[in-house]
């Protein structure tokens, strides 16, 4: 098991059910979430759970929203491959707090993404 620091992390991802990369990655993000203890993950259909997501703009299907600490530190398409979506989970879940929210606030975009947060809370698992 991935273990992450205090305070925890969420992934969230965006796809679509007709989308056949969505349902084949669907697997892998289901381990990932056995692997790390720390962390919630959450799988969203972009079209059955609009009313949560849709004020998210996917363009690009698998797409992950990673929270630190209450910021959301990443926001994007991933390759639909388990080691890579490992290594960027890890790579934020080990973030320490203040550097979480430093990160957070390093772009504009960066910003932006904040807001698509709170529509998301709480973010609690979904089958």
């Amino acid at each position: 098991m991935v273990e992450a620091p205090c305070c925890g992390f969420s992934v969230v991802c965006l796809c679509a059910d007709w989308c056949g990369t969505c349902r084949d990655y669907r697997p892998h993000f289901d381990a990932l979430a056995g692997e790390f203890s720390d962390g919630r993950f959450v799988w969203y259909d972009i079209e059955d759970d609009a009313e949560r997501v849709g004020h998210i703009d996917v363009e690009t299907f698998p797409t992950l929203l990673i929270e630190r600490a209450g910021h959301v530190v990443y926001l994007g398409p991933v390759l639909p491959d388990a080691g890579h979506a490992r290594r960027l989970i890890a790579s934020f879940a080990a973030l320490a707090v203040d550097a979480a929210g430093q990160y957070a606030n390093s772009s504009a975009e960066r910003v932006q993404w904040q807001e698509l947060l709170e529509p998301l809370q709480p973010v609690s698992p979904k089958d």
